[in-house]
């Protein structure tokens, strides 16, 4: 295990300097980097940090301080208020910044970040790599579990970051403006997708080293699929809202305004029997993203 006062080789290339340590009252950007987290971690209680893999895998090894949050326990309790319990039990205030990693290309911890956010917790962010990339570049780790006292949070829903089934149906018929984002890979938005939806596959917002392109470059990506800044943008993948959570982020970084997340995405829409679309005479070209 290693000292939180290591400066690692890799650490030092990746950065010229260490981040500036954040003031008290230090409002988190939308993805955080490993450095200015290292430098929250440091002041011991001015971050929590949000570890949604397995719970094995936390006991394993994990960045340091690091509470324990399995997604499987957030979409087991996922209603507001007792989402609002989970913050509380582990140390989580109102004012608390909170930085939120996974090992899955950051679409857990986008879909706990956003939950997060919809009930109210709006410091929170996405750690800018996965655990597995952290551990490459030889950052600290630790395998000591963490708990926190309780900690008091109010609940205050953020309507306009979610839409349910009705919201999608009565947008695609009267909202010209509105648009749906299918975050699934290409093959399974053609074989079958809510109708009008367009494709920007998850796989598409990433980069080698971080979870998220930068803000330039995926703002050219989604322009080129020919959505204009003022839209209104709804994202959705296939079960649980994790591939279309990391979209949304990428979308937020782009500078979008105005998205909204259908976390019970087409899998709730299928079971519905909403009308679906699909390309029945798609072909090879069809399968790339442009």
């Amino acid at each position: 295990m290693r000292s939180l006062t290591t400066t690692t080789t890799a650490a030092t290339a990746r950065k010229k300097k260490e981040a500036k340590v954040p003031d008290e009252d230090f409002k988190l950007p939308i993805v955080c980097d490993a450095d200015t987290l290292r430098s929250l971690i440091r002041r011991k209680k001015s971050v929590r940090v949000v570890d949604v893999r397995k719970a094995e895998d936390y006991q394993r090894e994990h960045i340091p301080t690091a509470v324990s949050l399995p997604l499987a326990r957030v979409l087991e309790n996922d209603q507001p208020e007792k989402i609002v319990t989970l913050l509380e039990e582990l140390g989580i205030s109102d004012s608390t910044p909170v930085v939120v990693y996974d090992d899955t290309f950051g679409a857990l911890a986008a879909r706990v970040a956003w939950t997060f956010q919809y009930v109210g917790h709006d410091n929170t962010a996405l750690l800018e790599m996965t655990f597995k990339q952290w551990k490459e570049l030889g950052l600290e780790t630790e395998k000591q579990q963490h708990t926190f006292s309780r900690a008091r949070h109010l609940l205050n829903i953020k309507k306009e970051i979610y839409v349910d089934a009705s919201y999608v149906e009565a947008a695609a018929k009267s909202k010209p403006s509105t648009l749906l984002v299918d975050s699934r890979e290409r093959l399974n938005y053609l074989t079958e997708h809510i109708p009008g939806a367009r494709n920007i596959p998850y796989t598409m917002v990433g980069s080698e080293d971080s979870i998220l392109r930068n803000a330039e470059e995926l703002k050219r990506l989604i322009e080129n699929r020919g959505i204009a800044n003022d839209a209104e943008i709804i994202t959705y993948c296939g079960s649980v809202g994790t591939l279309s959570g990391l979209t949304y982020y990428a979308l937020k970084l782009a500078g979008f305004k105005n998205v909204k997340l259908y976390p019970k995405s087409f899998k709730e829409w299928k079971a519905l029997g909403k009308p679906k679309e699909e390309f029945k005479e798609a072909t090879y070209w069809d399968l790339s993203a442009e």
